[in-house]
């Protein structure tokens, strides 16, 4: 067994011991096999009823672990960045009340978009159904996916094209007219994540965070867009003219 291998074994009996956990999985790029050598280690314990912090800090290990809503309180509720053996290593918390009723929902194509750090259009709740599709599940038994939902697949493009162009909206009328590049770029950015999302729901395919997420979506031509801006207002105008233009096109591909 490689030393990997062993890490992973080991850290996962470590959480799959923590009272109230009922399965643990692995997440991110080691789950989908398109992580370096470098890249750190995403896992997540279930829990059915009460879970305590305290427990995962009793382990000892080296790092910052938040309450339970210590990340805003939403259906990510909280986490831990670790140091493990020389190796990073992010827990996220998952309660299996609400993974069940966010799959439900999902399945009906209903979802709620919640603010996240270091996700700049937020999170649509059924990510966490996106996870239990793609990651692997290391202990316990979990309900898993069984294909894209169609009725998400029907309600969430128009949903999140929506407030995409409502985003470009109030940029060429708020933001433009006043010079202000860094909101005009903010709302290009912004939109063009919406889109990137309403994109990917019309073809059924998961998004577990933003990362690639305007590549995958065939938006890569924002980039040189938000590349030009300058203070000029009429320029800005034009800018968010451009990028309603791209936007539209790969909504309607």
């Amino acid at each position: 067994m490689s030393d990997e291998a062993d890490f992973l074994t080991t850290v996962t009996a470590r959480l799959a011991g923590l009272p109230g956990v009922r399965g643990v999985t692995l997440g991110g790029s080691r789950a989908q096999g398109t992580h370096r050598p470098d890249s750190d280690w995403d896992m997540a314990v279930y829990y059915r009823g009460a879970f305590d912090p305290d427990d995962l800090r009793a382990l000892g290990w080296d790092g910052e672990v938040s309450g339970i809503g210590g990340w805003g309180g939403g259906v990510f509720n909280g986490g831990a960045w670790l140091t493990v053996e020389g190796r990073r290593l992010d827990v996220h918390y998952r309660d299996l009340d609400v993974v069940e009723r966010v799959m439900a929902e999902a399945e009906e194509g209903r979802f709620r978009v919640e603010p996240l750090m270091f996700h700049l259009a937020g999170i649509p709740t059924y990510l966490l159904m996106a996870e239990l599709a793609i990651n692997q599940v290391l202990h316990g038994e979990l309900p898993r996916p069984v294909g894209y939902p169609a009725a998400l697949r029907a309600t969430a493009p128009g949903r999140w094209y929506g407030t995409a162009t409502a985003t470009l909206a109030y940029a060429r009328a708020g933001h433009a007219p006043r010079g202000a590049v860094t909101q005009v770029a903010g709302a290009i950015a912004l939109a063009a994540t919406q889109t990137a999302h309403a994109v990917l729901a019309g073809r059924g395919e998961w998004v577990t965070n933003e990362k690639g997420l305007i590549a995958r979506a065939g938006l890569g031509a924002v980039d040189g867009l938000v590349g030009t801006l300058t203070a000029d207002p009429r320029a800005l105008t034009d800018a968010v003219d451009a990028a309603e233009a791209l936007l539209a096109r790969a909504y309607q591909d």
